[in-house]
């Protein structure tokens, strides 16, 4: 599938309120979602896994399930994302569907090079930013980490800035030579945001330009 470059991550205090969460995304106009649940049982995931393909599906939106591989066979979700310490993408590879798409979280050159080499689909390289979404935090990586990293990278496979990012980030970071993004709580709080940010992504002028380090005087 031509991988959507802007993707929602799923937010709420209760499962239920993920669910509500990600109905008035697909509302909005996102065009994929990532269900994250987190500290709940398999069973209980994959409940709420079935409801979620069930609205994404009304609404002809793409789903990632975070973490759960086998999950997201069972329920025929669009693919999976799996942490640094989740299962290995070679495995969730043989296990899943041809079609189903493999994302893989990063925070250093290793990180990416390590997921290129076991063929994921694409890579979240993050936290742009603090954020609160995460218990444990990789080091913030800021304009000058994604511009590090991708002139190094020289890969094919799309690059999803994560973490903390907001519509005003979004031209500086796509300088930096990233696919697209991945954004929890600024979307959470305005589903409305969906359209700006996809305008912004749409704009092939801030695509063409290059990211340059402010001088310091």
């Amino acid at each position: 599938m031509q991988l959507p470059n802007l993707h929602y991550i799923s937010q709420g205090e209760t499962p239920q309120e993920h669910l509500k969460n990600i109905k008035s995304a697909c509302t909005a106009g996102a065009t994929l979602v990532q269900l994250r649940l987190k500290n709940l049982s398999p069973k209980k995931v994959l409940k709420f896994a079935s409801e979620a393909k069930e609205i994404t599906d009304h609404y002809q939106t793409r789903l990632i399930i975070n973490d759960h591989y086998r999950i997201a066979k069972e329920v025929k979700a669009d693919g999976v994302h799996l942490g640094r310490t989740d299962t290995c993408p070679s495995i969730a590879r043989k296990y899943l569907e041809s079609w189903q798409i493999i994302g893989g979280t990063a925070n250093t050159i290793s990180d990416c090079n390590a997921l290129i080499a076991k063929n994921v689909d694409y890579i979240g390289v993050g936290p742009y930013h603090f954020t609160k979404t995460k218990e444990s935090l990789s080091p913030i990586l800021g304009l000058e980490g994604y511009a590090a990293i991708l002139e190094k990278l020289k890969t094919t496979i799309p690059i999803i800035a994560v973490g903390g990012i907001t519509v005003t980030d979004v031209p500086e970071i796509l300088k930096t030579g990233v696919y697209g993004v991945a954004v929890a709580t600024a979307i959470t709080k305005d589903f409305n945001t969906i359209t700006l940010f996809k305008k912004i992504l749409e704009k092939s002028d801030i695509e063409e330009q290059v990211w340059k380090p402010k001088q310091t005087v």
